[in-house]
């Protein structure tokens, strides 16, 4: 379900969030998890490989602009995936859609296993590893050349202090009149009330026990974000959803926020 409202909180819920506060992550402990940020992801992609993330088969039906169009069908699109993990996107995508794809990770460990995919053919992706904030991208990617972004649960895991610089990068990157296809964590997802004390870095901004990180986003301020880099708003809604586990007697809301974002032709 889309809506304009993240949710009401339980008095429950409230005192989960304020506990949250009684200890934080320290100064020193958020410095080492951004220095080494690269390190826990490859960590957690070799423990995991390819089994963590399931394939997003979801993609194509809450994205049209990620399908062929029939009128133009001769000219396929470019894409950009950022943070493409283990391939979870593309790899489903291409079987449908006639693309060329760049894919980056923060990973080595996440790209290698995109290359060694029996699916993997470098005439129709190109997969690079890639620190969105820092690295100049426009050695592997001529400016001003991709159709489509798509930033699908990967700006969570960026300090917030890094969030527009990132979406600089990505606004260069894109054909005027491009897009962005945005999903991410929203603000008072199960996933951020059942943090513990002593997990919390910032504002709505979280450790995991491994060392990644979780942001959890107001629609407010992503469309903020996406504005002050220079993008024009098409949509920006939360999305309900709820995860059931009938053998562990499971039944939570989740919440997202999915927007689409151009750059002005």
């Amino acid at each position: 379900m889309h809506s304009t409202e993240s949710r009401e909180l339980s008095s429950e819920e409230r005192t989960k969030l304020q506990l949250q506060d009684r200890r934080l992550v320290s100064g020193h402990q958020a410095e080492k998890l951004e220095l080494h940020a690269k390190r826990y992801w490859d960590l957690f992609y070799k423990r995991n490989e390819r089994r963590f993330f399931k394939d997003r088969h979801w993609t194509a039906r809450e994205f049209k602009e990620l399908c062929n169009d029939s009128e133009n069908s001769y000219m396929p699109k470019v894409m950009l995936e950022v943070g493409c993990g283990v391939g979870n996107l593309i790899f489903p995508l291409i079987e449908e859609v006639k693309m060329f794809v760049y894919a980056c990770d923060l990973s080595p460990r996440a790209i290698e296993f995109v290359k060694s995919h029996p699916s993997y053919n470098e005439n129709t992706i190109k997969a690079f590893q890639c620190d969105i904030t820092t690295d100049d991208i426009s050695k592997e990617i001529e400016l001003e050349s991709i159709d489509i972004v798509t930033l699908i649960f990967v700006l969570s895991a960026i300090h917030p202090n890094k969030f527009h610089q990132t979406l600089l990068k990505v606004f260069t990157v894109l054909k005027p009149g491009g897009i962005v296809l945005f999903r991410d964590y929203g603000l008072y997802d199960m996933a951020q009330l059942r943090f513990k004390a002593g997990h919390k870095i910032s504002d709505n901004f979280y450790m995991r026990q491994d060392g990644t990180r979780s942001y959890y986003f107001s629609s407010e301020l992503l469309g903020n974000l996406f504005v002050e880099a220079g993008f024009e708003i098409i949509s920006n809604t939360y999305i309900h959803r709820r995860t059931i586990n009938k053998k562990e007697d499971l039944n939570v809301p989740r919440i997202f926020v999915q927007g689409k974002f151009q750059k002005p032709s």
